[in-house]
């Protein structure tokens, strides 16, 4: 089950987003801002447990344009179709807001390209890249990958 997250969930959210950046999968986040941004986060519940085993954020960056971000899966959860379900609902999420573009900044190329994300110029971010990545540690010599994908048609998710 997905569905949107509430403060409760923050710490667990962190303990995912945290074991992920260990990893160098993501870029780690300071609890301070899961709390300030829990508005923008879903989470995936396991069914049996009730256990958070996955998170992602959808981030409003202007009014045609949003970011899919913080995107983490329990490992043991991973290759279940469990990221794929968070992101497909991040990207219904931003149909329903009227967005036009979702991106993603990322390690995993392939995940994201499986799901109709492009390879982009991050220079074409630019609100982006002034708004979060000049207090990125790895400003400015990023190495994540910039990927966008254009919500022409939000209906047929599950065929892409």
């Amino acid at each position: 089950m997905i569905r949107k997250a509430t403060l409760k969930d923050v710490r667990k959210i962190h303990a995912l987003i945290s074991e992920q950046a260990k990893g160098g999968h993501l870029l780690a986040r300071a609890i301070a801002d899961l709390y300030s941004q829990i508005r923008d986060f879903s989470v995936a519940v396991d069914d049996d447990s009730d256990e958070i085993i996955g998170c992602g954020a959808l981030r409003v960056v202007w009014e045609d344009l949003a970011e899919i971000r913080s995107v983490a899966v329990q490992y043991q959860a991973q290759g279940e179709g469990v990221g794929r379900r968070l992101v497909e609902r991040l990207i219904e999420e931003s149909c329903e807001m009227g967005i036009r573009k979702v991106f993603v900044l990322t390690y995993r190329v392939s995940f994201f390209g499986k799901i109709g994300f492009v390879l982009m110029d991050k220079s074409l971010l630019p609100h982006k890249i002034w708004a979060d990545c000049v207090k990125c540690p790895k400003f400015p010599e990023c190495d994540e990958v910039a990927m966008a994908r254009e919500n022409n048609n939000c209906s047929g998710l599950e065929n892409k």
